[in-house]
């Protein structure tokens, strides 16, 4: 996977987050001193996985040649500073001419993309200060 930078200079919040090929903007709304010019950090990571799952359903439905029109996943995603405990609730919609056995699996298969997995498990940081 590419490393991913972000770069905030002085356009308050305004954040590049980076790869050798693409450019994202992350940003803060208006009313807390950003220029609303792209989605918060945890937007960004509740559409992490979003994208994820609904990529790892597509793949799934074409490998199973199964009729998958299209998938939908909205997720919300909620941190409690009290608790130190984060919520992700996703609400999915699978279009397609799909029987309940297939819609039951690809339910299953939505908890099993990578990202989701990521976030499941403990996670260890490293921070290294470059001079």
């Amino acid at each position: 996977m590419a490393t991913i930078s972000a770069r905030i200079e002085r356009t308050p919040y305004e954040t590049h987050l980076s790869t050798d090929s693409q450019v994202v903007v992350s940003d803060e709304p208006l009313d807390v001193g950003g220029q609303d010019r792209g989605m918060r950090p945890g937007e960004l990571l509740a559409g992490s996985l979003a994208a994820c799952t609904v990529i790892t359903l597509r793949m799934y439905a074409d490998r199973k040649g199964w009729p998958l029109e299209s998938a939908v996943a909205h997720v919300n995603y909620a941190s409690d500073p009290e608790t130190k405990r984060s919520l992700f609730s996703m609400k999915l919609i699978l279009n397609g001419d799909l029987d309940q056995d297939q819609r039951a699996r690809l339910r299953e298969m939505a908890d099993r993309c990578p990202i989701h997995r990521t976030l499941e498990n403990p996670i260890d940081f490293e921070t290294i200060l470059v001079e």
